[in-house]
């Protein structure tokens, strides 16, 4: 039995109800046999495969099955290698081991401009027959695509699937290399904010439990810098209280655990967001209320990872909306947040306040302290500064004589 639901052979584009889909009834780019057996050029004949797959499909679901204890993790790579193949049959009539370098530099090129049959807007975004596409992807999203496919030739690569990795020669501009991290919120704006939730209205039982989750959402997500799939996952049973500390046991990318410091005010928080509830506010081991509770407080339907994250968004574009006649750059920055911005300020914050490198490392779970150094802005505001000081463009009292 397959550990991932396989991607099923159509004479549409299209795949089963589990994997991202072009519907079938998108007749300009119909196709038979979607997925081929055929062997491409860059398939291994060496006979040192160390998995049994025999066709790019299966070794696609091989790759897939590696990520099947990350939910979050296994639908966006999903997505990206869903969209090559589909894309490689219908432009190239080729399969995914037969791709070479100018193929996927013209991939890159289409996922700036997919399209109009790709992005149909009367197409639902979730379920079997949802598109693959709302609207052409930015930059950052293209970098992110090619990246998870880098990693899925690598893997193919390392298997004895195929020879060698097309991707492998991509060129690493130094503009896209990351120096700093941009999405976040400055003290001011996290502090505007809290005071906008805070002000939420209050008149009705329905009033004051969105206004309770909405205040406890944003204090978790803040003080725990958590990943969206990592506070859907949560319980209450996964705090701890160790030496008279308490900790939050997290499972995190590809399944690994690890444990974030929680305050003593986080925990206050929470006891009252469970207590409103009609919970104790501090919970027992092996409780396993969600750490985020449905709109009435029951456990029974735990909210996902996608209704955090919209119910995170909707909150934020409120909240742009009211500073938008004051502050439209503010308030554009808010339009813009989700839950990652969250942890993003998170980290930033922690950097700002002087907390050591290596424990924000810990704490955001990263695997090498070079991705959490970009959250270090302190030495870029001190060279803004000195800067901005050094120069003098003030006009002098006296009269200037220019020379003839």
């Amino acid at each position: 039995m397959s550990i991932v639901p396989p991607l099923s052979s159509s004479s549409h584009l299209s795949m089963s109800a589990d994997i991202a889909q072009i519907p079938s009834r998108t007749t300009t780019m119909s196709l038979p046999d979607v997925f081929s057996n055929e062997a491409g050029r860059n398939r291994s004949r060496a006979g040192h495969q160390q998995i049994a797959a025999q066709t790019d499909l299966e070794a696609v679901q091989l790759w897939l099955a590696e990520f099947v204890q990350s939910p979050h993790t296994l639908r966006s790579y999903r997505k990206e290698v869903v969209r090559l193949m589909l894309w490689a049959k219908h432009y190239l009539n080729r399969p995914l081991s037969d791709l070479t370098r100018e193929d996927l530099l013209a991939y890159e090129a289409f996922l700036h401009h997919p399209g109009a049959e790709w992005c149909d807007p009367l197409l639902p975004r979730h379920g079997s027959e949802r598109r693959l596409f709302t609207r052409p992807l930015s930059t950052a999203s293209i970098r992110q695509a090619m990246c998870i496919l880098s990693g899925m030739f690598s893997y193919l690569v390392e298997a004895g699937f195929l020879v060698g990795n097309p991707l492998a020669l991509r060129r690493r501009s130094a503009a896209l290399r990351k120096t700093g991290v941009e999405r976040y919120l400055d003290q001011p704006l996290w502090h505007y904010l809290l005071e906008f939730i805070d002000d939420l209205p209050k008149n009705s039982l329905r009033e004051q439990r969105y206004y309770e989750r909405m205040r406890w959402v944003f204090r978790l997500f803040y003080a725990l810098a958590l990943r969206v799939s990592e506070a859907a996952q949560a319980t209450a049973g996964d705090f701890v209280l160790r030496r008279g500390q308490w900790w939050l046991r997290v499972k995190g990318k590809g399944g690994i655990e690890a444990e974030v410091p929680v305050s003593a005010q986080l925990m206050q928080d929470f006891g009252r967001y469970r207590q409103f509830h009609g919970l104790p506010a501090y919970p027992e081991v092996g409780d396993r209320h969600p750490l985020i509770l449905s709109i009435t407080g029951s456990a029974d339907h735990p909210l996902t990872s996608t209704n955090l994250y919209l119910m995170v968004k909707k909150c934020f574009a409120a909240a742009g909306a009211q500073l938008a006649a004051q502050q439209p750059h503010a308030a554009a920055t808010l339009m813009q947040a989700s839950t990652h911005w969250l942890r993003h300020t998170s980290a930033t914050h922690q950097a700002d306040a002087g907390n050591d490198l290596r424990h924000i490392q810990q704490n955001l779970r990263h695997a090498s302290i070079e991705t959490t150094s970009i959250y270090l802005h302190v030495e870029q505001d001190k060279r803004h500064q000195a800067t901005v000081d050094s120069i003098n463009i003030k006009p002098r009292s006296e009269t200037v004589t220019l020379p003839v």
